[in-house]
């Protein structure tokens, strides 16, 4: 017979380096753990240790890809918490010029496991909204008929995605802009098109995003994003 929830046992998971290998996961690409020890700054056993509490607790899981593993976190469920959390969670001062710098960009566009997120999504969600593409109602955004339309003539096929077993458009919160972003199948169809076609690369290192001059010109041209501004 069940008594109540454990929430002090997800609590117990949040060491300092525990939660900067989630933020690592964060981005959605599923790293080693040589990666995640090096982007905490602690040894690989030790992040092994570390990494094993996390699979118990259900946060992450692991995948052999050869005779490598590579960890990711366990489901969009868990990256939507993360996320919410970091809206409420204090602040802190970058120790180096490098660490702001890496701020900085996370800041201005990263992905947020499978879409984009910072300034840039936000403000590509608000473009999508003001230009007709979606709509918001009732805590969920909805694809017209016109958005379709036009999000196929960049190759995102929304039947397909309409077929999915996961919320298929839904606002997410941004931590550092305190306003949503497209999240869902269709924020992450958006993400990986946009990625595909070189609007964005992605930043060594870190889950920020960095837009390219092609992407610059795409999404002014596409969605009447205009950067500059």
């Amino acid at each position: 017979m069940l008594a109540d929830v454990d929430l002090a046992g997800i609590a117990d998971l949040m060491s300092s380096h525990r939660a900067s290998m989630l933020l690592a996961l964060i981005g959605g690409r599923p790293l080693g753990a040589g990666e995640l020890a090096a982007r905490s700054g602690i040894s690989p056993s030790l992040a092994s240790s570390h990494l094993s509490r996390l699979l118990d607790g259900g946060l992450v899981e692991v995948e052999q890809h050869g005779r490598r593993r590579v960890y990711r976190l366990a489901n969009a469920q868990v990256a939507a918490v993360i996320e919410a959390m970091l809206s409420i969670a204090p602040t802190r001062t970058a120790a180096s010029l490098r660490e702001s710098r890496r701020g900085d960009a996370i800041r201005v566009a990263r992905t947020c496991y499978d879409h984009l997120a910072g300034e840039i999504g936000v403000a590509l969600t608000e473009s999508l909204q003001r230009h007709g593409l979606i709509d918001a109602n009732d805590g969920a955004y909805q694809l017209t008929g016109f958005g379709e339309r036009r999000l196929a003539t960049l190759g995102i096929d929304v039947s397909a995605l309409r077929a999915e077993r996961r919320a298929f458009a839904r606002p997410c919160l941004d931590w550092t802009e305190r306003r949503p972003h497209l999240a869902g199948a269709l924020g992450a169809a958006i993400a990986e098109q946009l990625l595909e076609l070189q609007w964005f690369t992605r930043v060594p290192s870190t889950r920020a995003l960095r837009v390219t001059e092609v992407g610059r010109r795409g999404l002014l041209q596409e969605f009447a994003l205009n950067l500059a501004d």
